[in-house]
């Protein structure tokens, strides 16, 4: 019965390096979608929808119950698959539930990258033409450690780059709003939504219950913590994800 991990963008499996030894478990699985942190394969356009249909694929491999958890565009790719196929999961949890709150606007960033011309330039520097020293430091400045950072720094090429900007295009508003009128069907199976308090890239934690009420799960806040809360305080998210798998 696997715990699988599923993360966003810019990243790579790295980002769960030190919440997994926190777990209450040893079956975990770490999936890195096509162009992050994996090959994207041949004719794959790296929509949104193209990822929920790339998850389903990797699930319906596993002849076990899954406890599904996603982050950032891996929750984005979570909610997508229990809003469509909940049947796959035993259970899920993910953070960035306002992306899917019909009042939710995408960040600054995601609205250079969904502008043509803009957007190509924003992707290059951030993960192609700064050097790796560089972008690890960065990344350390968010909240990653110096060891993540360089990984996830590494991870970022052109193809990762290609990726990003299919992706956001393909999840422009209204395409999140749609999304989220299909969340209710994610009530078939049990599911948890952690909100990490400083974190200002998915909305506000009245949105976050919002959508979590929606779909019929309570919400978990992780207090003094930012996007990467899994690496900020590994410790208080795996307690969030033990005692959520431990009453099921």
């Amino acid at each position: 019965m696997p715990a699988v991990f599923v993360h966003g963008n810019p990243e790579s499996p790295a980002i769960w390096n030190l919440l997994i030894p926190e777990l209450d478990r040893e079956d975990v699985i770490t999936l890195s979608p096509p162009g992050f942190g994996a090959p994207v394969p041949e004719g794959f356009g790296a929509t949104r929808t193209e990822y929920v249909d790339w998850l389903v694929t990797e699930l319906t491999k596993i002849d076990e119950p899954i406890d599904l958890v996603g982050h950032d565009w891996g929750a984005g790719h979570v909610i997508g698959l229990v809003a469509t196929r909940p049947e796959l999961v035993r259970s899920w949890c993910f953070d960035c539930a306002g992306l899917v709150h019909p009042e939710y606007v995408w960040h600054d960033l995601a609205q250079v990258w969904q502008t043509p011309g803009a957007g190509e330039e924003a992707v290059d520097a951030m993960l192609v033409s700064t050097p790796i020293e560089e972008r690890t430091a960065a990344y350390m400045e968010l909240g990653m450690t110096r060891d993540i950072a360089a990984e996830v720094a590494s991870a970022g090429n052109a193809e990762m780059a290609r990726c990003v900007l299919s992706l956001y295009r393909s999840a422009a508003q209204p395409v999140m709003r749609e999304l989220g009128e299909l969340t209710p069907a994610a009530k078939q199976r049990p599911g948890r939504v952690i909100f990490a308090e400083l974190d200002h890239y998915c909305g506000t934690e009245e949105m976050a219950r919002t959508a979590a009420a929606r779909m019929g799960a309570e919400v978990s806040v992780l207090k003094d913590v930012g996007h990467w809360w899994m690496i900020e305080n590994p410790g208080a998210g795996a307690a969030v994800l033990n005692e959520f798998w431990a009453g099921l």
